[in-house]
């Protein structure tokens, strides 16, 4: 289904298509477009209930500045990357053993300032490294071979497998590679809101309230400086929210209700006006919403249109 329209000069020149779906506070969808009930790869979306899992597997973190991190795709600034080889030294490892590849930062003035500096792409750069040392230090405490800790069988992905089947009350219709080379599940779009919702409605001291309130409390590093959940959980109070690649971004308001969708695309461009949309479909108002509701096209470095929703 149509969601977005991107208009140049006053002519629509393209459409963007994809599914979203809105749920209320007890759970019940309100609001939808698409198809929000068949199976799609939430990609980084995902990270907060792997994160729950790491910790109900005895991952040793105290600081819910690390909480967020291995829940976090991180820019690449530099205070993510102090972050990464701390926790990193601390589970007794170096970056030898992540198995995330290689990578540049993908915040633009990071990977500039790496560019600058004559580096190029290392393993903690790469934006899943705060995830995948959380798995690596869940090994460690658990006693789990690190040899292999991201292929689908290995005890820890069980942990995180089932961690996410529980959040989204579905069973993963198929088990993907991520970008990072980690597991990714599939769950529908309705699944995915209701596990948001989940994360922002559990009781005080519950693992995954622990990492809702983690995410919210340092938005900066799940993200980094300009991204776009950065912003909205600094903008939305009590909102949580996470981006995946391939057009997926998930958010949920506590007592509100929460939102899913995808772009069918993958433009990453289209997210957030629909977000938007969907948001103030639940009464949700903050002066941040009205600066996502377009994304501006430019033509000679000067605003020509907009990428806006029509959903």
């Amino acid at each position: 289904m149509p969601l977005v329209e991107v208009v140049r000069s006053g002519f629509v020149e393209g459409l963007h298509r994809g599914s979203v779906v809105v749920l209320d506070a007890a759970g019940a969808t309100v609001a939808g477009a698409g198809d929000v009930g068949s199976p799609v790869f939430p990609r980084s979306s995902s990270k907060p209930m792997q994160a729950i899992g790491m910790l109900r597997a005895g991952l040793p973190l105290t600081d819910p500045a690390d909480v967020a991190l291995v829940s976090a795709s991180h820019a690449g600034e530099q205070f993510h990357l102090e972050r990464v080889a701390a926790l990193l030294r601390r589970a007794g490892l170096d970056e030898s053993a992540l198995h995330c590849p290689p990578d540049l930062p993908v915040g633009e003035a990071a990977r500039e300032a790496v560019l600058r500096a004559g580096g190029g792409p290392t393993r903690i750069q790469m934006n899943c490294s705060g995830k995948h040392t959380g798995m690596l230090s869940t090994c460690v405490a658990a006693g789990w071979p690190l040899d292999g800790y991201w292929r689908p069988e290995h005890p820890l992905q069980r942990r995180l497998t089932a961690a996410i089947e529980e959040f989204t009350g579905e069973e993963a219709a198929a088990v993907g590679v991520d970008g990072c080379g980690a597991p990714v599940l599939a769950v529908s779009l309705t699944g995915l809101a209701r596990a948001y919702l989940r994360l922002v409605a559990a009781e005080p001291g519950t693992v995954e309230r622990t990492v809702a309130n983690a995410m919210r409390a340092y938005p900066e590093l799940v993200g980094g400086t300009q991204a776009d959940d950065t912003r909205l959980m600094r903008g939305v109070p009590g909102l949580l929210a996470k981006v995946g690649a391939e057009g997926v971004i998930a958010a949920a308001v506590p007592g509100v209700g929460a939102v899913a969708l995808k772009i069918d695309d993958g433009a990453a461009r289209a997210r957030m006006p629909v977000l938007v949309s969907a948001l103030r479909r639940l009464g949700v108002a903050a002066p941040v919403l009205t600066e996502y509701a377009e994304v501006p096209l430019l033509g000679g470095g000067l605003p020509v249109g907009a990428v806006r929703a029509v959903w």
